[in-house]
Parts: C-alpha cells; structure tokens; sequence
C-alpha cells in the first residue's frame, strides 16, 4: 500500500504524520531522518491495529499544491 506522508518543518525538527492513520506520527532532527521514521512507523502502526481487531484503513488521502498570487 502507499500511503500519504506529511512532514513539517518545525523551529527545531521535523515532524510527519499519516493523514489515513490517525495516531501514526514521527519526529526526527532532519527532513531524512522523520522521513526514515515515519517509513519504520507505519508498518508498526498497521501490525497494532490488526492486533486490536481494527480494519487496515485503505490509503485515500492525496496532495496537490495550489499556486497563488500574492498581492500587496
């Protein structure tokens, strides 16, 4: 499966989460490290939810980035 991955730089690192798996989260000093973390969370995260019972939320989310004019 191949879910969307945020990251978001912060003052002091980065953090990345999963939109379609609440509670899946990762926090790292660079931009390569959350990334590498986020990437070992996920099919951690996904082993605790079949472990609980609970259904393997399909990958839905998707990103685009709109450009806008800045006016003054």
């Amino acid at each position: 499966m191949r879910y969307l991955v945020v990251v978001e730089k912060g003052e002091t690192s980065y953090g990345s989460f999963v939109p379609d798996l609440p509670g899946c989260v990762a926090v790292g000093e660079t931009e390569d490290e959350v990334v590498s973390l986020i990437q070992e969370a996920i099919p951690f995260h996904l082993e605790d939810l079949r472990f609980e019972g609970q259904p393997i939320p399909m990958p839905k989310s998707n990103s685009k980035f709109i450009e806008v004019a800045l006016t003054t």
